[in-house]
């Protein structure tokens, strides 16, 4: 293990790739700190433009994007209560009201400190727990990655919040663009209605570069005319006094611990972990009725929450392939772009490789607070760029990187097509996560299926009694009728 942490090091502390991650943490609090330009669409843009790097640089500057989006979007969060990004949305509720009294400089400070400790903290729940993790998931085989992969699907209820309907609708609809495509056992073309463009299936990246990019742009031309708060002049003090630490410390060890559980559990995201981290804190705080109104218990609580869960989500993804929340489905793609398979056999025949991930994202978090601290003023000025030229810039990027992944036209159709339905579902607040997770879990599920079924010659009940498919089966079935139960209650 020692030579692997070593290996994994020392392909980290190459110019270039440290260069690569300076660059993605950069552009990933610039996507951040904009309103509407989240994780998801900076990590989704700019993936095919890592084709031409090797995989340690690429997702150097992809994870970099990843890190630094997410501390990025609670710049505008506090200083005009607009989330940058959706994990972002408990960090207005605090630290928008500290800015009102004139300490938005020190939200800032907090927001970038914090952000480093809890993105730390998840850092090394994933050196520690993902390698167990990944020996035991090494006992699958196909019927129990069938389980896993239901479960995960099953998720698109819980994700939906209260439009459950809707959200098993737009699943169902990932699920059929998924088997757009060859048969992965026969080699029969399904759905692709006589064009040989759609053999290879539907690509993934142009339709998240469509749902999550030029959707969000076609969204905000389409409310253009809203109006938003104006940044501060003057940001104050930036660093917390000795007395702030005394009161941040419980509330940010609370926010670190809970939004890296959350965030391992598949399709939850920093946005839920925060929020659970703010209620958490709030109830053993002494000061409640602060919350809200400028706590920096509650702003330290949300901002190590929602970047906590950052490792957390990378856990799930690299160890059982599930994406954790929507960035890591992104990273998924990414991944297989270089030909790394995530996975409990990544673990065991590319464990440098995951070393060298832990590091990457170690030394992103220490960039992090250094670029949150020193450019907490030009990206508070960054606020101020004409959106037109964010939106002229997101399609350029989008339709190049697109067309660029298989130098076909039909990946830039895919996106455009991708993007309509996308801002369509929007203003039917239509749920988006499930549509990913059916478009990702999708050929897991049914090439999985099938191999098992193959495997017993055709025994469903063999095959479904199995204890650890079994104990998928009942969360899945937990998973679908809990959301189910609470909305009649409700």
């Amino acid at each position: 293990m020692s030579t692997e942490i070593i290996d994994g090091l020392l392909a980290v502390l190459q110019w270039k790739v440290l260069g690569f991650l300076s660059v993605g943490v950069v552009l990933g609090a610039i996507f951040g700190a904009l309103p509407g330009l989240t994780a998801t669409m900076g990590v989704a843009i700019l993936t095919p433009l890592t084709f031409w790097l090797s995989a340690e640089e690429g997702l150097a500057m992809l994870l970099g994007i990843y890190g630094g989006a997410i501390p990025g979007g609670g710049i505008p969060a506090i200083l005009i209560n607009v989330p940058g990004t959706p994990a972002s949305i408990a960090t207005s509720w605090d630290g928008y009201a500290l800015s009102r009294q004139g300490k938005a400089g020190l939200a800032l400070g907090i927001n970038a400190i914090l952000s480093t400790i809890g993105q730390l903290t998840s850092i090394f729940f994933l050196a520690v727990a993902a390698f167990p993790i990944a020996s035991f998931a090494l006992r699958f085989g196909p019927a129990e990655y069938f389980g896993l992969a239901l479960f995960g699907i099953s998720l698109m209820a819980g994700v939906s919040g209260k439009r459950v309907i809707q959200g098993m609708l737009a699943g169902m609809l990932g699920l059929s663009l998924a088997m757009v495509g060859l048969d992965p056992m026969t080699a029969y073309p399904r759905y692709t209605f006589g064009q040989a463009e759609f053999l290879d299936g539907i690509s993934f990246v142009p339709v998240m570069i469509g749902l999550f990019g030029l959707a969000e742009v076609l969204t905000q031309i389409s409310e253009r005319n809203k109006t938003t708060d104006t940044p501060p002049a003057a940001l104050g003090r930036i660093l917390p006094r000795l007395t702030e630490w005394k009161k941040m410390i419980v509330g940010a060890a609370a926010g670190a611990g809970l939004g890296t559980l959350v965030g391992a559990v598949p399709a939850a995201g920093g946005d839920i972990g925060s929020v659970i981290s703010w209620e958490q804190a709030r109830r053993i705080s002494r000061e409640k009725e602060k919350f809200g109104k400028g706590s920096i218990e509650g702003l330290a609580a949300s901002c190590a929450s929602c970047n906590s869960a950052i490792g957390g989500a990378m856990t799930t993804m690299l160890t059982l392939g599930i994406p954790g929340d929507a960035v890591s489905a992104v990273l998924i793609g990414a991944l297989m772009i270089h030909g790394i398979q995530p996975g409990p056999l990544l673990f065991r025949d590319k464990a440098s490789f995951v070393f060298s991930l832990v590091f990457l994202m170690a030394f992103a978090a220490i960039l992090i607070m250094a670029i949150g601290l020193l450019g907490a003023r030009p990206l508070a000025r960054a606020l101020r760029l004409p959106n037109a030229w964010l939106w002229a810039g997101i399609v350029l990027f989008g339709t190049v990187g697109s067309y660029a992944l298989n130098n076909a036209i039909v990946d830039v159709w895919a996106m455009f097509v991708a993007g309509i339905v996308g801002f369509l579902f929007r203003k039917a607040n239509i749920p988006l996560g499930p549509l990913v997770l059916g478009l990702i879990l999708g050929p897991m599920m049914e090439s999985n299926l099938r191999r098992a079924l193959i495997l017993s010659r055709g025994d469903w009940t063999g095959t479904l009694t199995q204890p650890i498919v079994l104990f998928f089966l009942v969360a899945t079935a937990l998973s679908l009728l809990v959301p189910l139960i609470k909305r009649r209650k409700t």
